[in-house]
């Protein structure tokens, strides 16, 4: 397989990912405050979703770049 071809694969498999979950959540910690040796940090949880374009646009470029003839 060359390159184009792994790359339309993960295209696809991305969008397809993209599709299912919707986006994803993560943890980021800040520190507040620093008193001392007393150190005050809050957890927040960020959420990212991924437009549903965004996850047929790369399904879509994935099987252009499968499909696309070898030069």
């Amino acid at each position: 397989m060359n390159a184009l071809k792994i790359v339309g694969v993960i295209l696809i498999v991305a969008g397809v990912i993209g599709l299912a979950t919707g986006g994803f959540s993560y943890t980021k910690e800040t520190h507040k405050a620093d008193i001392g040796p007393i150190h005050i940090g809050v957890a927040e949880t960020k959420d990212v979703n991924v437009p549903l374009w965004a996850g047929l646009g790369a399904i879509v470029a994935g099987i252009v770049l499968l499909v696309l003839p070898r030069k």
